[in-house]
């Protein structure tokens, strides 16, 4: 299992939105956004609290690809791997569980916890990276996409 660096733990908690495949019985690829992909002691885990069609896919065949992406820095990353379903008494389990409803509410419901064993992680980057001469800083990509998107940048 690949460990989660700093930098692609500090995108996911930026990026908030996540997207994860899975494979339907009839071949076809199956996305699920997820708001609950959290980094634990380099591992990645995410919350089911209404996916059935995701754990039913991941019961049938472990297969899973998430990506994230920050909008605003125009980078992210591809996590490959086999999805584990943890059992609710798990600790594992029960420390997502926990998390998910310290930071929603006591109401969202965990119905199970998946953490995943990454096989391949490939960063993912905009074009606006690559092909703009000269390339670009973040800091120049961060304050093109806040005018694009609309937003006012938080300023501690």
């Amino acid at each position: 299992m690949l460990e989660i660096t700093a930098d692609m733990e500090a995108i996911i908690n930026q990026a908030i939105l996540s997207f994860v495949a899975t494979v339907n019985e009839d071949g076809t690829p199956n996305l699920s956004p997820k708001a609950s992909l959290t980094v634990r002691n380099g591992v990645l885990y995410f919350a089911d609290i209404a996916s059935p069609r995701t754990i039913f896919n991941l019961k049938r065949n472990p297969a899973v690809e998430i990506n994230v992406v920050d909008i605003f820095q125009r980078r992210g990353y591809r996590f490959t791997g086999r999805a584990l379903i943890l059992p609710a008494e798990d600790d594992e389990s029960l420390m997502i569980a926990n998390w998910v409803r310290a930071t929603n509410g006591p109401e969202y419901p965990v119905d199970h916890v998946v953490k995943i064993e990454t096989s391949a992680i490939t960063p993912l980057l905009s074009p606006a990276y690559i092909f703009a001469k000269p390339p670009p800083s973040l800091e120049e990509i961060r304050s093109t996409y806040y005018q694009k998107y609309g937003v006012d940048p938080i300023v501690p």
